[in-house]
């Protein structure tokens, strides 16, 4: 018996940090609620940059010039339904540094499903009893907050 892998779906996230390196996490209310970093799926020849910078926009209202797009901290593959096909997702997360003001959700173009937005710290993280994807997201912002920003992209559960 052969089993088929799911189609790609390649998508690009921002492990969005502000100036005291609180990150933003969206909240949603599908598969029982959850927090997940903005970004999602490259559209057809878009390379991850334009796609994270587009994302923000859409999902957040941020003006791409408000933030500062580093390199890129983790990658994370999993299988799950989108739109009701199973798909194989690959996710890039990069590192963005922006003010809190430049978030401005009533210039979202396209807010999605999105319940809310929250500046989390480390130890929020660390502490809460919610559900945050992706796994290891406190570890990887205390790394950077550290100043130890990986030199090759992390794999993430």
């Amino acid at each position: 018996m052969t089993t088929s892998t799911p189609p790609l779906r390649e998508a690009a996230r921002a492990v969005l940090l502000d100036p005291d390196d609180h990150v933003l996490l969206l909240r949603y209310d599908e598969s029982g609620g959850f927090w997940a970093t903005p970004g999602g799926s490259l559209e057809p020849g878009e390379d991850d940059t334009t796609a994270t910078l587009r994302e923000l926009h859409e999902e957040l209202g941020i003006d791409k010039q408000a933030v500062e797009l580093g390199v890129q901290l983790a990658e994370r593959s999993k299988d799950h339904l989108v739109g009701g096909h199973q798909v194989r997702q690959v996710e890039k997360y990069f590192l963005a540094r922006i003010s809190a003001t430049a978030v401005d959700p009533t210039h979202a173009t396209q807010p999605d499903n999105i319940r809310e937005y929250r500046w989390w710290t480390v130890n929020d993280l660390r502490c809460t009893n919610e559900t945050v994807y992706p796994a290891g997201l406190a570890d990887l912002v205390a790394r950077v907050r550290d100043g130890r920003i990986p030199q090759h992209p992390v794999v993430l559960d």
